[in-house]
């Protein structure tokens, strides 16, 4: 969770096969954490906003830099942080998220490669001396109902895209009971350009994640399952799956 102002929700834990489960005060899952393989990503759109490595070479990975909007329960955070090697931040509203991801979501203390800043996504991303410095922004900023993108406009993505190195990427997560998809998709047109969008099909739970490029990139097909199955065998991500619903955003 991350934008927008009043009173913070109340972060509560819930457990269930294995898997510990955050909320911020309501049923809706925030994230999710498997006890035994913690770095692991469980929830099939949070391994969907990895999707960005289908466009990067994988021997430079450990090389770039990741930032998440929006905390959740750390997932992405440790998987670029510890599984990927990243130079890791992370921007989150709530300090009880923060706290609870130390405590209960192995979320690792800020270091030399990792950060997690306390604070409103839609000033930071304003910051200058963060422009054209992260290869991978993964957005996810929703409320503690769940309802729809806190920050979901052209503007805001126009921030985010100053962000990113002109290879980087974007991805965002837009699953909401309320959200409108097809605005969403014109927001992100208006900054970004059509041409840079691929989206995803809708999960089972109904997240669609888009993908946002700085630079636009059409790979060959068979370029895009070779380096899914790179990413499979290295990150054990379903890679190859993403390929079945993934698909460029036809302007």
């Amino acid at each position: 969770m991350s934008g927008g102002a009043g009173e913070l929700p109340e972060v509560t834990l819930s457990e269930q096969g294995g898997v510990r489960h955050l909320h911020l005060g309501t049923p809706w899952v925030q994230g999710s954490m498997r006890l035994r393989e913690p770095d692991a990503i469980v929830l099939e759109y949070v391994q969907r906003m990895m999707a960005w490595l289908l466009f990067v070479e994988p021997d430079t990975v450990a090389q770039r830099r990741a930032l998440q909007l929006g905390l959740g329960a750390g997932a992405l955070t440790r998987f670029c942080h510890r599984r990927l090697g990243m130079d890791t931040t992370a921007v989150e509203l709530n300090p009880q998220v923060v706290t609870a991801c130390r405590a209960w979501f192995r979320l690792p203390d800020d270091g030399p490669r990792l950060r997690v800043i306390v604070g409103d996504a839609a000033e930071w991303v304003r910051h200058a001396p963060w422009q054209g410095f992260f290869d991978a922004v993964q957005v996810d900023l929703y409320d503690h109902e769940a309802a729809a993108p806190v920050l979901d406009d052209a503007a805001f993505y126009a921030d985010v895209r100053a962000l990113l190195t002109p290879q980087g990427c974007m991805t965002v997560n837009l699953f909401g009971r309320c959200a409108r998809f097809e605005r969403s998709l014109a927001a992100l047109a208006e900054a970004f350009g059509a041409e840079a969008l691929w989206a995803f099909r809708p999960t089972r739970e109904g997240n669609t994640v888009v993908l946002a490029q700085r630079t636009p990139q059409r790979p060959p097909r068979p370029q895009l399952a070779a380096r899914a199955d790179v990413i499979r065998a290295r990150w054990r991500l379903p890679a190859p799956q993403w390929l079945r619903s993934l698909q460029p955003v036809q302007p």
